[in-house]
């Protein structure tokens, strides 16, 4: 993520790469499941997180899809990294955790409602979606064209396909447990709907609606509001008694939050602005959710936690504000038609 200055290879590299760690840097480290001192590790969380964002954001472009595919897209990987990979959808003492018996669980499927629908929120908005936004911010010219070559593309889908594998293998070794062949069937099905609802939804083109698009931080504050709707009660509610009005809740802002982004981004002004304003304000709620949020694995201790989730906070702040400037000066260039307005 670089502005447009310096080589050739940089300016065409850069948004990729920045995407590579932005990935596991939200979907993680922001979220304070991984302590401040592993910070060091991020590269290694970037081959399987960075290499899917790529991946999503790729076949979208190359195949003329626009947002509405890069979701599903981005709901395909969620369902393959915790199902298949890790099996986190169907292990019942993941990480020395039971996440599945919980109120909504469904015995003939060997999951729960919530553990699907906390899988898709967490790895499609925050994993995926969320990254590409913020990555798109600072190349507003090359937002909606693909960033790598035949070449680029070829490697980071070996590299997706090696780590997931070598993910897989890892956890099987520790956690000494495979799914059933129908749980994996189903999730195949599953996940080869997606892709195919993303590739088809690409030729849909809805039409223009009348009236101006919202401000862009009204867009970021609703993002922001709607984001913490869900997660507020997720990090601090413990009672299991609230679960399926949780789930309601779930489906009721994924409905109500597609219909309302789908009718502004097809108004006048709906631009760059927008979709960075949406990400922002989804990436904020990780922010503050960091706080009350207990790990999966571990944090260190309690003063270790406290400073990743302030010093990430903090870094995801200072990212947001670049990509803010950076759009901002695309659209001030725009409306002076390149020319410098002085």
């Amino acid at each position: 993520m670089t502005a447009d200055g310096g080589p050739a290879w940089w300016r065409r590299l850069a948004p990729a790469a920045g995407l590579f760690l932005l990935a596991p840097l939200i979907g993680e480290f922001v979220l304070g499941n991984v302590p401040l001192s592993g910070i060091i590790v991020l590269p290694f969380y970037a081959l399987l997180y960075g290499t899917g964002a790529l991946l999503v954001r790729e076949v979208a472009r190359r195949t003329g899809g626009g947002w509405p595919s890069i979701v599903l897209l981005a709901a395909a990987y969620a369902v393959i990294e915790e199902g298949p990979v890790d099996q986190l959808l169907w292990n019942d003492s993941y990480a020395g955790h039971d996440y599945l018996h919980t109120a909504s669980y469904i015995p003939a499927l060997g999951t729960s409602v919530a553990a699907v629908q906390t899988i898709l929120s967490l790895h499609t908005i925050w994993s995926i979606c969320v990254p590409i936004a913020i990555a798109d911010a600072f190349v507003p010219r090359r937002d909606t064209v693909p960033w790598l070559g035949r070449a680029g593309l070829a490697v980071v889908a070996a590299v997706f396909v090696l780590d997931a594998a070598l993910v897989f293998w890892a956890t099987y070794e520790e956690e000494r447990f495979l799914a059933s062949p129908a749980q994996f069937a189903g999730a195949g099905v599953v996940i080869a709907g997606l892709v195919a609802a993303a590739l088809r939804l690409r030729r849909l083109r809805l039409g223009r609606v009348a009236g101006e698009a919202p401000p862009a931080w009204a867009a970021g504050a609703a993002a922001l509001a709607v984001t913490s709707l869900w997660w507020g009660p997720a990090v601090l509610v413990a009672d299991d008694r609230y679960e399926w009005a949780g789930v309601a809740v779930w489906g009721a802002l994924v409905v109500a939050g597609a219909l309302v982004v789908s009718r502004w981004s097809r108004r006048r002004s709906w631009g760059a602005r927008h979709r960075f304003a949406l990400a922002a304000g989804a990436a904020l709620t990780y922010v503050w959710a960091a706080f009350p949020n207990v790990p999966e694995v571990g944090a260190g201790t309690p003063a270790e936690q406290l400073a990743g989730d302030v010093v990430f906070g903090a870094v995801t702040v200072v990212i947001l504000l670049a990509a803010w400037l950076r759009v901002r000066a695309h659209d001030r260039d725009a409306a002076f038609g390149g020319r410098d307005p002085h």
